[in-house]
C-alpha cells in the first residue's frame, strides 16, 4: 500500500512511519516545510504527484493548552488544513483517508456517560477541541457529498518516548530527571485531578494502520485503553519508577482555563472492526518515557 502521511515527522509520525514500513507499505511523508497543509495548492500538488492508495492525516497543532492563546492558528491548521487535505485527496482518485481527530471533542462528560462511546455528543470546551470537531464535520461532508472513503479516529491521550515536554507525561519525566540531577526537592505540576485514558503511542499507530485497512468509510472509532487514571497517580508512579521522592508543588502558570475532569473511552467499535487491543502496560510506557528523558539529558536521545 502506498501511504501519504501528513505530519509524519512529529511525535506520532516517528512511530507510525516505521510501523507502516514494517507492514510492507511504501511511505511518503514530506516534512511541514515541503508541504504546508494550510496551503491548498501545495497540498493538491503533493497528493497529485504522490498518487497514494491511502492518506493518514496527522498534521496539526496538538497542544490543548496553547490553543487558548492562539485559537485562530489552531483553526487555520487543524480545520482549514484538514479541508485542504480532503479536497486534495478527492481530486486524485479517492484514496482511503484516515483523519485523526481527538477525544477532546467530547468535552465534559457526566459520570453516567462513562466510558465514552462514539455516539456521545460533541461538546468541545477548548479551541483545540472545537477545531477538531469542525474538521470531523468536514470529513463527514467529504464522505457524504463526494464519496471520499474517509475514516475518522478519535484517540484518547497517547504517550510514549519522544513526546515533546510541552505535554504532561513528557514534562513530568523531564522535570523528574532534572530534579534528580540537581538535587531539587520539589516537582512543579499543574492540575493533578483530571483523569485520563492513556494509551502507548506504539499501540495507537497500530490502530491507525488497521483502520486504514479495515475501517468502514464514514465511520468514527475511539482509540482508547478503556481505563482512566488520575494525573496525580501518573506522577507518583513515575516518581516510584525513577526512585526519587519529590514534593509536588502546583505552579499556577501550568493551569488551564478549563480542564475536562474525566476522559475514558470505549474502543469496542475499533476492536470489533480490526481486532485491535492495546498491548503495552502503562508502567512500561512511563518507564520508557523516563529512559528517553534520561537519554536526552545525556545528549544520546534516540528511538526507545
Amino acid at each position: 500500500m502506498r501511504v501519504f502521511v501528513t505530519g509524519g515527522h512529529g511525535f506520532v509520525g516517528a512511530w507510525l512511519l516505521p510501523h507502516l514500513r514494517d507492514q510492507g507499505d511504501e511511505v511518503l511523508a514530506p516534512d511541514a516545510h515541503a508541504v504546508d497543509i494550510t496551503d491548498a495548492a501545495a497540498m493538491a500538488d503533493a497528493l497529485s504527484e504522490a498518487r497514494p492508495d491511502a492518506v493518514i492525516h496527522l498534521a496539526g497543532l496538538a497542544h490543548v493548552g496553547q490553543s487558548w492563546d492562539d485559537p485562530d492558528a489552531t483553526v487555520q491548521v487543524n480545520t482549514v488544513g484538514t479541508l485542504h487535505v480532503l479536497e486534495a485527496a478527492r481530486r486524485v482518485g479517492n484514496p482511503r483517508v484516515l483523519i485523526v481527530s481527538s477525544a477532546e471533542v467530547y468535552g465534559h462528560v457526566q459520570p453516567d456517560q462513562l466510558p465514552i462511546t462514539e455516539d456521545a455528543p460533541l461538546l468541545p470546551v477548548s479551541p483545540y477541541a472545537a477545531s477538531k470537531a469542525a474538521a470531523e464535520l468536514l470529513a463527514v461532508q467529504a464522505h457524504l457529498g463526494h464519496g471520499l472513503p474517509v475514516v475518522r479516529a478519535r484517540p484518547f491521550n497517547h504517550v510514549g518516548p519522544g513526546q515533546a515536554p510541552t505535554f504532561a507525561v513528557a514534562a513530568f519525566a523531564q522535570r523528574i530527571v532534572d530534579a534528580r540531577r540537581s538535587g531539587a526537592k520539589t516537582l512543579e505540576v499543574g492540575n493533578l485531578s483530571p483523569r485520563r485514558d492513556l494509551t502507548d503511542v506504539r499501540d495507537v499507530v497500530r490502530a491507525y494502520r488497521l483502520l486504514v485497512e479495515r475501517g468502514e468509510p464514514g465511520q468514527v472509532y475511539n482509540v482508547a485503553s478503556g481505563q482512566d487514571v488520575a494525573i496525580e497517580d501518573v506522577v507518583r508512579r513515575m516518581l516510584d519508577l525513577a526512585g526519587v521522592d519529590l514534593e509536588l508543588e502546583v505552579d499556577p502558570s501550568l493551569l488551564r482555563p478549563v480542564d475536562v475532569p474525566v476522559l475514558r473511552g470505549d474502543a469496542t467499535r475499533l476492536r470489533q472492526a480490526t481486532g485491535w487491543v492495546p498491548e503495552i502496560a502503562l508502567d512500561d510506557t512511563l518507564r520508557d518515557v523516563l529512559h528517553a528523558a534520561q537519554a536526552a539529558q545525556k545528549g544520546t536521545a534516540g528511538p526507545a
